[in-house]
């Protein structure tokens, strides 16, 4: 039933808040809104103690928890899969199967949600519905709901339930990590690795976080394995070689002996009817065995031979692990697991290898037993190498059993089987493995190292800004190698920053620490996309030096496209409109009003803040380099085109990451643009060519408003262009008297 427990996929769907939260949401909205209206023109003033207010709510709000009732769970898990009762400890359901008559556990069904609430980018956790198999294996993955923006009304959301289904199969064992999309055909490790999804890296890790933490929290509380061997590897020293005999081996107890006599099964059979079903006298052999760990040339190669052991070495391949399993015991005896009935290259269906209280997946390899170069003492007999695959998670360094099966039947028209197990432990030393730990670290350092390289291109890129924005007097002077540093840098942030490396900033962000301080105050999703972490960490310094502009005017790829667009206009003959002052006054509160409705709807858990964040055509331009439907691509494109007539216009009137930044740039301690006494009286010039508006008739500059262009701080700096500077040249040309030449 791999990757076919769940019978369907739902589309997710949000999770309504609580009507009481959304009433007390409405009251702090409409106090904010009263302090906006008594602030007048103050309202980059009035929206600071807005938001401090909305903040307060956000610890109230209550955590995100499961929504999957009885009922619920027994829609995904079908007949003839039964439903158990849940366990009093964890929020898990068994799913349990009926086997040879008696009902087994198949699997433990539960909402990643209630165990592991990591937040995606939506700011709230993904619930997933997981299917856990006893040996921590997942029979399936379905996505329940989720707010990931890259697939809400973006690339939608099959591509995520085709990413979760890969996991069908895999081990929680398992160190799994999220590769590149197509990762797995290009070579990837199958059993520790899923293909990625482009445009979705960070959204798929951390649902690969959210899988695979809460399935080593049930693992842990249920199955008796925890996350501490996740990933870890264990390798027998190749080179740590002793000549032992078999005698020596079993001293040590590096061979063990597992021995069930007539009287062993007589005392575990007792009471069941059974218990004279053996034949012979009570000290009779009915199963001997040997059980020894091959890997370990001290024991493979005096057991095997050198030339057996090294040509099993090779067909066993790195990292996986042999058992041999030697009967000593009567070959015609039906309790003989290796007997005559042996079905070679099968499972086992009486032997099993357990650790930790679970049975390790093991097979017969089926090698050729024939002239073994068996060591001399073995005993004769029918013997099996069972192969244990390193996504089994087996540790030999620690102590492990193998289990014997005994059936016996009673009744003879309806007859009954009876199983008891018998079972010897090898408890090897530690100094015969090395063991070779995961990558230290958190699985969020993964994209880190992952994306290196962009990082390193990233910082090199703001070296490059901070000192030719900083050093006014050097080329932000000269205006014409100014203007191509300038479209050179900006057609860097478009082409790497955006549709390379994606990390376009976003209010979808700030929706997400909403939503994550409403439900789980855990904000670690934000180190899942290191580009865009470092980029808000460069804007919000900027932020305090600088203001707004540096980010909008230098760092967002859609602005960089809408000044590309813009370049159009001149051959196109297309004339910019000039927005009547009041007209544009009243637009640029367009955006604070938008970002307060995005915030109120996100503290309250409302799929509208999803909506209103469409306002940004960021994911539709960038993200999805407008591979997308429609309605969506017309918005942007109509954003585009608007931006040959009202410069843009979209940054000043609609953009509501702008208004964020430009509340939080309050903070700014620098007035950095130059200003000269005749600024605004009499000179108008820098007004008259701020494309923004951000220059009042007074000549003030509104950083608020200032996307950092530097056309005022060229002009300043440019005899050439600076009213103030060319009248004072003239008049130095009139008072300076003329050379006379008297003949």
């Amino acid at each position: 039933m791999r990757g076919q427990v769940f019978p369907e996929r739902a589309h997710p769907s949000p999770q309504p808040s609580p009507a009481r939260e959304r009433a007390r949401v409405a009251a702090l909205k409409r106090h904010c809104l009263d302090l906006v209206a008594r602030g007048g023109g103050s309202e980059t003033r009035a929206w600071p103690l807005c938001l401090a207010l909305l903040a307060l709510l956000l610890a109230i709000l209550p955590a995100q928890a499961g929504q999957l009732d009885r009922a619920a769970i027994e829609k995904n898990f079908p007949p003839p899969l039964v439903v158990g009762e849940k366990d009093a400890a964890l929020p898990i359901w068994p799913i349990l199967k009926q086997q040879a008559g008696a009902y087994e556990v198949f699997a433990y069904a539960f909402e990643s949600v209630d165990l592991a609430p990591i937040p995606g980018f939506g700011g709230t956790p993904p619930d997933l519905l997981i299917a856990l198999a006893p040996d921590g294996t997942f029979r399936d993955v379905k996505v329940i709901t989720h707010r990931e923006p890259v697939f809400l009304e973006g690339l939608g959301s099959e591509p995520l339930f085709a990413f979760v289904e890969q996991y069908a199969g895999l081990s929680a064992k398992q160190a799994i990590r999220v590769g590149r999309p197509n990762a797995r055909a290009a070579g990837a490790a199958p059993q520790t690795t899923v293909d990625g999804i482009s445009m979705a890296t960070a959204s798929t890790r951390v649902i690969n976080q959210s899988i695979l933490a809460s399935a080593l929290a049930v693992a842990r509380g249920k199955l008796g394995f925890g996350a501490g061997n996740v990933g870890l590897t264990v390798r027998a020293k190749p080179d740590l070689y002793e000549p032992l005999s078999l005698p020596d081996l079993l001293a040590r107890g590096w061979v063990k002996r597992l021995t069930v006599t007539n009287a062993d099964a007589t005392a575990a059979f007792k009471g069941t009817g059974t218990e004279a079903s053996g034949d012979g006298p009570p000290d009779a052999i009915l199963t001997d065995l040997y059980v020894a760990y091959l890997n370990a040339p001290t024991i493979g190669r005096n057991l095997l031979g050198q030339a057996r052991f090294d040509a099993l070495m090779r067909e066993l391949g790195p990292d996986n692990h042999a058992v041999m399993v030697l009967s000593a015991g009567p070959v015609d005896a039906p309790e003989n697991p290796v007997g005559e009935r042996f079905v070679l290259g099968a499972v086992p269906d009486r032997l099993a290898i357990g650790q930790g209280g679970l049975i390790v997946g093991a097979r017969d390899m089926a090698v050729e037993r024939r002239d073994a170069g068996q060591a001399e003492g073995l005993p004769a007999g029918n013997w099996t190498i069972l192969r244990i695959d390193q996504a089994a998670g087996f540790d030999p360094s620690a102590p492990w059993a193998l289990t014997e099966t005994i059936v016996r039947e009673r009744g003879q028209i309806l007859s009954e089987k009876i199983a008891r197990t018998f079972s010897v432990e090898t408890a090897l030393p530690e100094d015969l493995f090395t063991r070779v730990k995961p990558e230290d670290g958190p699985s969020w350092t993964d994209p880190w190292r992952a994306r290196a390289p962009e990082l390193a291109a990233l910082a090199v890129m703001l070296a490059v800004l901070v000192p030719v924005l900083a050093r006014q007097r050097g080329l932000v002077a000269d205006q014409r190698r100014f203007t191509a540093f300038r479209l050179a840098f900006l057609a860097v942030t478009l082409g790497f920053v955006g549709w390379y490396g994606q990390a376009q900033l976003s209010i979808v962000t700030l929706v997400g620490l909403v939503r994550a301080a409403t439900a789980t105050h855990d904000f670690t999703f934000l180190l899942y996309d290191p580009p865009s972490l470092v980029l808000w960490a460069f804007a919000l310094a900027a932020l305090v030096a600088w203001g707004r502009g540096t980010f909008c005017g230098w760092l967002c790829p859609f602005g960089a496209l809408q000044e590309f667009v813009a370049l159009l206009g001149r051959p196109l003959r297309i004339r910019q409109v000039t927005v009547p002052p009041g007209l544009d006054r009243a637009l640029r509160h367009v955006k604070y009003v938008l970002l307060a409705g995005i915030l109120v709807a996100a503290a309250v858990g409302s799929p509208l803040a999803d909506s209103l964040s469409e306002a940004e055509p960021f994911k539709t331009a960038i993200t999805l380099y407008f591979v997308r439907s429609w309605p969506f691509v017309a918005y942007a494109a109509g954003l585009l085109v608007l931006n040959l007539f009202v410069y843009k216009g979209f940054c000043r009137y609609l953009c509501p990451l702008g208004a964020s930044l430009a509340l939080l740039g309050q903070v700014r301690i620098l007035d950095w643009i130059p200003r000269r006494a005749e600024c605004g009286s009499p000179c108008q010039l820098c007004k008259v060519r701020c494309r923004y508006g951000a220059i009042a008739p007074s000549g003030r500059v509104d950083y608020a408003e200032c996307f950092q262009c530097m056309d005022c701080v060229t002009i300043i700096h440019d005899p050439a262009q600076c009213v103030p500077q060319v009248l004072a040249r003239k008049r130095q040309r009139r008072t300076t008297p003329r050379s006379v030449v008297v003949a």
